[in-house]
């Protein structure tokens, strides 16, 4: 179940969402000479990455914000990028575009600690804006939980484009987290299976709590009863255009 889009984009242009989009995409065309290279590719890893055991000793600390600029390949980026398009723009609209970016940052911190945490001794660098995304998405969930969201579901043969609410995709996303980070620790290998499980986790956490206090000051349940859990503009509506091609029907042999 994979986000495609939202049904209520911004009302304002969201300068923060397109900047650190900007940004992911600009130091990723800067590690493309090192890809060819596994070594080089490494080394820029190590240097501008998040290391767990390097943090614990005090040293790298710059890891903690550089490694949410860092990216393992393509598809990661482009992934992250869609979830941060799609989630971005409206979270920003809400906070400001200051206090977003101040969010942004503390929930990339947030997803750093817990992946720390989890496994503390780990040499393995962490990459990635996952953990700061997930705090959008934390952030989401509570403010616009009603908000339809276009999600692509693939299932062998089967790929359809479902419209779902916000909640629905973003709970099940981060128990999703939660059963994955958990099986990995049982497994022992809760920092070295590939993905940060953990961080995605404490990401959404750190974004839900930010946006709670805000959340309260509005009215709690009755901030969802005025807004209908959706941002405060009109619903887009999103038609499949019709095809210019004629149809053309078989005839039947007599």
């Amino acid at each position: 179940m994979f986000p495609i889009r939202d049904h209520n984009p911004a009302s304002r242009t969201p300068h923060v969402t397109y900047a650190l989009i900007g940004a992911n995409v600009l130091v990723y065309l800067l590690m493309l000479p090192a890809s060819g290279s596994e070594t080089a590719l490494l080394r820029l890893y190590y240097q501008w990455g998040l290391v767990p055991a390097w943090i614990g000793q005090g040293q790298h600390l710059t890891g903690l914000f550089t490694h949410m600029f860092l990216h393992g390949g393509f598809l990661h980026l482009a992934g992250n990028m869609l979830f941060l398009w799609i989630f971005g723009d409206n979270l920003e609209d809400r906070l400001g575009h200051l206090r977003f970016a101040l969010f942004y940052l503390v929930s990339g911190l947030g997803a750093a600690a817990l992946q720390i945490l989890a496994a503390p001794a780990s040499m393995v660098p962490m990459v990635g804006a996952s953990g700061a995304i997930a705090g959008v998405m934390g952030g989401y969930l509570l403010l616009f939980p009603r908000a339809r969201v276009d999600v692509l579901v693939f299932f062998f043969f089967f790929i359809h484009v479902f419209a779902v609410p916000a909640w629905l995709m973003l709970v099940l996303w981060f128990a999703l987290q939660l059963f994955n980070g958990a099986s990995t620790a049982a497994a022992g290998i809760a920092g070295d299976g590939g993905v940060a499980y953990w961080a995605h986790a404490g990401g959404f956490v750190v974004g839900f709590l930010w946006v709670l206090p805000l959340w309260l000051r509005q009215g709690g349940r009755d901030f969802w009863a005025r807004t209908h859990g959706q941002p405060p503009h009109p619903e887009a509506r999103y038609r499949m255009a019709r095809s210019h091609i004629p149809t053309v029907r078989r005839r039947r042999r007599r």
